[in-house]
């Protein structure tokens, strides 16, 4: 592989080649097909689907499908299993027991860029490790691993979004295959770099403005505030700022990161309004399997559901000495066999529920507590109960290392359904007169509990919910943060009946709390005068 350790670029096909078309032919007959298409059929899988309400087809190794069948008969809703990740699709009927939606595996809607490059890396012997690169950076980015060679075959897998590549080593080329399984998405001739790969550098006016923000447009535009996707602001319900930056648009899921976990918060919210547990003081031993009682001692015993919804459990699994700022550190446990185990064996710093350290393995643990209180598939739950009220139906949840939804983070909504989301926790548990959320469970979810002693602030933190204040014009003003590295923000500003969305892509360079100084210095005095 030596001689192919070298940047390689090439041409997709059209912009559109991985939005891909999903049907359901025939639902309830004998003759009834999953397809899978784009301009060719990837996938055409027959099943059996006489069975009752939820909808599984494993479609091909690695990857399947499930769904619900809606109320009225005229959608389904559920979720494609590729990789790390569940994209939910709505797939709306289309003819008598047809139904058609569409899967956005690259996540955006469109490719704004048709390159695609290739780095081959290490390369000795049969040994190397290659990196997809988009052109268009509005993708989040492979993670790949599994680097096989046979011969003049090289394969490897994006274990993020489930696809894989095969590539055909040839004299000055190669001749790559991207897959869905042993199904062939499309085919890539890749040459040699000569010059330097050309990646994002989009530009898009697609502003929806009551509010004039012509400052914060300058300062993006000069990249004063760097990487800056997409700043949305409602007031009273009602949306008086909508814009997006770097190609972006409203209808790309973002990747959240850690701003899910206050998904995650809403999720027990709504399992504990149904009374599927009993008390948030309840021992995260009630909940898990008999293989793990023997990880309980009398310390541990009393981690409950509410110490880790405030990030107060004791629990050492994040290291909590090498988390800075809002990111957590997961490479403790995500690296393990068995999270839970991982998680629990760590040593305990504190009592449960005395002092807040920020990570992600509270959170993680309330995910697998919540899975097992709930008879159907916890993604379908999430769905029926939260998603479809709000009417978000373009999104996509990570998963951890069971195929369960991780509410450590991760999960993709765009920016218009994080303002929803916001408003949802503003008007005290109601979206649009739906009551989703108790207003007894928004009230305890924004309580400040405690100072998380590990950030340089000492925010105040309530379930899965940062507090900060901002000082304008001498006043103090009180907001409710979901917050995710790189600089993912949802404000909840109860006093001015404001919600603000910021979207950034700040994972690298420092300026992951950049939303913070926009919010300060460039939106708070149009929303005070």
């Amino acid at each position: 592989m030596a001689e192919y350790t070298s940047g390689w670029e090439g041409k997709i096909e059209n912009t559109k080649t991985f939005v891909l078309k999903v049907e359901i032919e025939n639902l309830g007959l004998e003759n009834t097909k999953f397809k899978i298409s784009n301009k060719q059929t990837i996938i055409d899988y027959p099943f059996d689907s006489t069975s009752p309400s939820i909808i599984e087809i494993p479609f091909a190794q690695n990857y399947s499908f499930k769904g619900q069948l809606s109320e009225n008969g005229k959608e389904i809703n559920g979720f494609i299993k590729s990789g790390m990740l569940l994209y939910h699709l709505k797939l709306t009927q289309s003819r008598n027991n047809s139904f058609t939606g569409t899967w956005n595996i690259l996540i955006i809607d469109e490719l704004k860029s048709l390159d695609f490059y290739l780095s081959l890396e290490n390369g000795e012997g049969n040994d190397y490790q290659a990196y997809p690169i988009f052109g268009d950076n509005r993708f989040t980015g492979t993670w790949c691993d599994n680097f096989q060679k046979e011969n003049d075959l090289i394969s490897f897998t994006d274990f993020k979004t489930g696809m894989q590549f095969k590539g055909k080593l040839m004299a000055e080329k190669i001749l790559l295959t991207v897959f869905l399984g042993e199904n062939a998405i499309t085919e890539i001739k890749l040459k040699k770099s000569k010059t330097d790969w050309e990646i994002g550098g989009f530009h898009n006016e697609n502003k929806t403005s009551i509010l004039n923000l012509k400052e914060i447009e300058e300062l993006i535009s000069k990249d004063s505030l760097p990487n800056t996707h997409s700043v949305l602001i409602s007031k009273k319900g009602k949306v008086v700022y909508e814009n997006y930056f770097d190609g972006y648009n409203a209808n790309i899921p973002h990747d959240m990161r850690s701003a899910s976990k206050s998904i995650s918060s809403a999720i027990v919210g709504i399992i504990k309004d149904k009374s599927l547990f009993s008390s948030v003081e309840q021992s995260i031993f009630d909940f898990l399997p008999a293989k793990y009682q023997t990880l309980k001692d009398s310390l541990k015993e009393e981690i409950d559901i509410q110490s880790l919804l405030t990030m107060s459990s004791g629990l050492d699994a994040d290291d909590y000495t090498s988390v800075r700022k809002s990111s957590a550190s997961e490479n403790n446990y995500q690296p393990t066999r068995d999270w839970v185990e991982t998680v629990l064996k760590a040593r305990m710093i504190n009592e449960p529920n005395t002092e807040a350290n920020y990570g992600s393995a509270n959170p993680f643990l309330l995910g697998v507590a919540m899975d097992s209180v709930i008879a159907e598939p916890l993604e379908l739950f999430m769905d029926k109960y939260l998603f479809q009220k709000l009417e978000i139906s373009n999104y996509i949840i990570q998963t951890d290392r069971n195929g369960r939804p991780y509410f450590g983070g991760g999960m993709y909504l765009t920016p218009k359904d994080m303002l929803k989301f916001g408003e949802l926790y503003l008007n005290k548990g109601k979206w649009e007169s739906k009551r989703i959320l108790s207003k007894k469970w928004v009230k305890k979810s924004i309580k400040n509990y405690r100072n998380l002693d590990n950030v340089p602030e000492k925010n105040g933190y309530g379930y899965l919910w940062w507090h900060h204040n901002y000082r304008i014009n001498g006043k103090i003003i009180e907001s409710i943060e979901a917050r995710g590295t790189g600089g993912q923000y949802i404000f909840v500003v109860p006093c001015l009946k404001t919600v603000v969305v910021i979207t950034s892509g700040n994972y690298r360079n420092g300026k992951t709390q950049q939303p913070e100084m926009i919010f300060e210095e460039n939106i708070l005095p149009y929303l005070i005068n």
